[in-house]
């Protein structure tokens, strides 16, 4: 059952990027991105692990995308990379040193700095937030449908990475419809 699910999400998020993208250099990057989510999906599931292979491939990748201005810039991808790890490195060591237990992984950390790498800084809020947001709603619904024990490790890197996507396709969209529906957006 697993395998036709996951050739039907992959064939419609490829159409979502085909759609979006065109004929085009982004495109063919998009593609590869994206087919790179779905193995770190499916290996966190599987697993509980983002693989250095994959994470920090994927994180060079898009520091060499950038040099070609494919998604962002090289400063912003630069910038990307550092606040993306650092932050949900610097929440994990808050975490731990106030609960004394491990909040996440560094493969996390790894595959948030590669998303800043090709999105730029400007995205990583929006990924941040939607990933917390995804992941707490699945999480509680899981736990209160009885399919997960609240005390067992929950793999946050799918979260991460659907958000990621989202943000790819449609970052700029929902930044711009929050900007301006909250009047930020004529300052």
């Amino acid at each position: 059952m697993r395998y036709p699910l996951v050739e039907a999400i992959t064939a419609i998020m490829f159409l979502a990027v085909a759609m979006h993208f065109g004929p085009t250099l982004q495109s063919l990057a998009a593609l590869g991105l994206t087919a790179v989510f779905i193995a770190l999906t499916g290996i966190d599931i599987d697993h509980q692990l983002l693989p250095d292979d994959l994470t920090l491939t994927l994180l060079w990748c898009g520091l060499f995308a950038s040099l070609f201005g494919v998604f962002t810039d090289p400063v912003s991808s630069i910038i990307g990379a550092l606040a993306g790890y650092l932050s949900l490195w610097s929440v994990y060591h808050l975490f731990r040193l106030l609960t004394g237990k491990e909040g996440m992984g560094y493969g996390d950390f790894k595959l948030l700095a590669a998303i800043g790498a090709w999105l730029g800084w400007q995205m990583l809020p929006l990924v941040i937030l939607l990933s917390s947001l995804v992941g707490a709603v699945i999480g509680l619904l899981m736990i209160g449908l009885k399919r997960h024990k609240s005390t067992q490790p929950m793999p946050f890197g799918p979260f991460i990475a659907l958000a990621g996507w989202i943000a790819l396709i449609w970052g700029d969209l929902i930044i711009d419809t929050y900007l301006r529906s909250s009047g930020l957006g004529s300052l």
